[in-house]
């Protein structure tokens, strides 16, 4: 069962500041104790600052609670909690805590791990809800009886409701716990669980210190067993977690057992970090702003580029690298060519720019360093320059936005990538979940998050292919990344090293950013390899390919050149394309003869032959076919209205030169075709001269045709015409036979 998303309002971009700085964050969550007089406390138990305790005060601060840290800085002797028994550490610090609140009968503690744990109430309500038990002790519960599930048929019989006492969350009068923390020996590494599991259970103790599970999470929720239990709601510029099992609102959230990955995805959300209405609250907090510094005073930033395998439109990726809009000389660059494809290419890069860094390492294909330890070494790279950010960028990220680098580093966040997504696809450089066995699995959310219906920054488990890591992650020797984990691949290994770590990785998708290449199945041996990605990677391929003025072609405001009766002309593709088609014809080389004999026909004649290559013959057919249903078919139903087949067939399409010494023109004659279309692949006047089409019924000829242009006409009874002569140079044209 999905966890259901109820929304009240649109998402509106607009984003309102939820803000505070560390500092004052240090305000309410504090080793020091609150003032005396105030008769709640929150007790906690946090060894290191990691990004968990982090949003633990987030949330402390939003709510104003009153909390106090035990452990901080001190060494864990608590054992190895998330794999196995332990946390007896805790009921000893919190044993030495209690005694200076045991002889207050009025004093309310609550204890709450610190890692795993979100609030989304204030202090009035969650008073209000414990009052309601009228109890002295109570602690949280959950739907496994652990680590001892022997004990299980000791518990007490519940009708409806958890039946088992969980640790993680508890809270009661203070002499009362103090009762229950000096009740017996525990040593740091056994289990605290059962150490309370077991007072719970003696029906005297549990009776005369009034001790109550909240089975039915009406103060604390445990998500381990319980996930599908829970929704999401929004109402107006408030969320909240819902219990649709009980029907209640659970106030204080921890994420026991493997349940971590959803809390993450939770405090997207809450307290006060998303909402429908807003938008992303938790965006403009911490930022690191560069608007007032200097160039000079950039952070100095370490950027590795991985060219792990031969990769489409690598040219668009060298030039939106270096138009990256950052101070060259802040930048160190870090390069690894793993294919050999693109060595001439990087080659070429780094003596041209080179000097415009701060550094260039460059390691070769031919130096067979594999890609686990070339990453590896990028880190080490950084930490040689002491970097203040390290940017990671793979040839398959296309960085649209120039100002990219420097928008991440404002973010300030310890691992941040920009969202970048396969164009007219749901693949990204994001998971918003994963599997038990830790492969991709899809969030609640992500549908959203990448079809930009909801925009913000998203605590992710993993990141692939273009993200920043802010350089004190890279300084500290506990969260150091590694590309290595066992055999896993280097991003997935990279990322479960840093969520064994406690680091948090986001996925901004604020703004848009860039998008991700398709290398799978890049073929490399063509003449111009690119030419043949319009299905691959369509939206690269229309930059570089489509006529810039192509889409006015839709635009039904506007009129369609038609230099004849029923014969109209588009403007098509750029000069690129048409070069790179004659290329790869000249390059195959294989020209029919112009006789009436073609062995590539069914039958083998031809009545009306030509001097041509057939795209079937250097394997571009499939794709011309998708350019055919994609770009042309559009401009036929607007200029021959009524006539609909779809996809169009078209078995003859080819590339026809025309030279005064081979075959000067074409003489009349009706196509076997419903249209024709025609696409000028060079120029008049400059590269031929002579040339164009006539019509012989309508007396009309189209000469000085334009390249990149296309002339669609009717094929079969009405436009009888003829190829004009070339009298100098060679002319090519592209033809297709549509829908025979």
């Amino acid at each position: 069962m999905r966890l259901k998303f109820q929304w009240v309002l649109l998402v509106s971009l607009a984003v309102l500041s939820a803000g505070a700085d560390d500092k004052d964050a240090a305000d309410v969550l504090t080793n020091e104790a609150p003032s005396a007089e105030r008769k709640f406390l929150i007790l906690t138990v946090a060894t290191e600052e990691t990004s968990g305790y982090k949003r633990y005060q987030r949330s402390v601060k939003i709510n104003g609670l009153p909390v106090k840290v035990l452990g901080l800085g001190e060494e864990w002797k608590g054992g190895d909690m998330a794999n196995s028994v332990g946390g007896g550490q805790k009921v000893l610090m919190l044993r030495k805590e209690l005694e200076l609140h045991k002889d207050d009968p009025e004093k309310i503690i609550m204890f709450t791990d610190a890692y795993d744990v979100l609030f989304n109430a204030n202090e009035e309500k969650i008073l209000e809800q414990f009052h309601q038990f009228n109890a002295r002790v109570v602690f949280s519960a959950e739907g496994f009886c652990w680590p001892d599930p022997n004990l299980a048929s000791k518990y007490p019989e519940v009708e409806r409701g958890k039946r088992f006492l969980n640790s993680g969350l508890f809270m009661g009068y203070a002499p009362e716990l103090y009762k229950i923390l000096n009740d017996g020996e525990i040593a740091n590494d056994d289990d605290d669980q059962l150490y309370y599991t077991k007072i719970f259970l003696d029906e005297k103790k549990r009776g005369k210190l009034n001790i109550k599970l909240d089975h039915r999470s009406e103060i604390f929720q445990n998500l381990n067993g319980a996930i599908s239990d829970v929704e999401l709601r929004f109402i107006g510029t408030e969320s909240h977690l819902e219990n649709t099992v009980y029907n209640t609102v659970p106030l204080v959230i921890h994420a026991n057992g493997p349940t971590k990955l959803f809390l993450n995805t939770l405090g997207n959300y809450i307290p006060k970090s998303w909402n429908a209405e807003e938008g992303c609250l938790n965006c403009w907090e911490d930022m690191n702003s560069l608007e007032k510094k200097k160039p000079k005073d950039f952070p100095k930033v370490v950027i590795g580029i991985f060219i792990e395998n031969p990769t489409p439109f690598f040219e668009e990726f060298l030039h939106k690298f270096l138009a990256l809009s950052y101070p060259k000389d802040k930048i160190n660059l870090y390069i690894h060519n793993g294919a050999s494809y693109h060595a001439k290419q990087i080659a070429g890069f780094v003596e041209s720019h080179g000097k415009e860094y701060a550094s260039v390492k460059l390691i070769n294909h031919d130096e067979n360093v594999k890609e686990w330890h070339a990453r590896n070494l990028g880190i080490e790279e950084c930490l040689k320059k002491k970097c203040e950010y390290y940017f990671n960028v793979d040839s398959l990220a296309q960085i649209d936005n120039p100002h990219t680098l420097k928008l991440l580093i404002e973010q300030n966040r310890p691992v941040v990538a920009p969202m970048m997504i396969r164009p007219y696809q749901a693949w990204s450089n994001f998971w918003g979940s994963l599997t038990t066995d830790g492969f991709y699995a899809r969030s609640i959310d992500y549908m959203e998050i990448v079809q930009g219906q909801r925009r913000g920054l998203w605590n992710v488990p993993f990141v692939t292919s273009i993200y920043l890591v802010r350089g004190d992650i890279i300084h500290n020797p506990k969260t150091k990344p590694s590309y290595i984990y066992n055999l896993l691949d280097a991003d997935m290994a990279f990322c479960t090293n840093m969520r064994n770590n406690d680091v948090y990785l986001y996925v901004t998708n604020r703004l848009d950013w860039g998008h991700l290449v398709t290398v799978d199945n890049f073929e490399t041996h063509h003449f111009n390899n690119e030419l043949y990605e319009i299905q691959n990677n369509r939206w690269d391929w229309e930059k570089r390919y489509l006529h810039v003025n192509y889409s006015q072609n839709l635009d039904t405001n506007l009129n369609v050149t038609m230099p004849c009766p029923d014969v109209f002309w588009f403007p098509m593709v750029t000069e690129r394309f048409c070069d790179e088609l004659v290329g790869e014809m000249e390059n195959f080389g294989q020209w029919s003869d112009g006789t009436n004999t073609d062995p590539r026909l069914e039958g083998g004649y031809e009545s009306v032959p030509t001097r041509d290559i057939h795209m079937k013959q250097i394997g571009l057919e499939p794709g011309w076919l998708h350019f055919l249903q994609h770009y042309v078919q559009p401009l036929q139903q607007r200029v021959y209205e009524g006539y609909w087949n779809d996809p169009p067939r078209s078995t003859m399409n080819f590339v026809v030169r025309y030279r005064p010494d081979e075959q000067p023109f074409l003489k009349p004659h009706h196509d076997s075709s419903t249209y024709t279309i025609n696409l000028a692949l060079n120029r008049p006047k400059i590269d031929y001269e002579g040339g164009g089409c006539r019509f012989l019924r309508y007396n009309c000829s189209v000469q000085d045709t334009r390249k990149g242009w296309m002339l669609m006409h009717p094929g079969r009874l009405t436009h009888y015409h003829e190829g004009l002569y070339v009298t100098k140079g060679t002319r090519y044209i592209m033809i297709s036979f549509v829908d025979p």
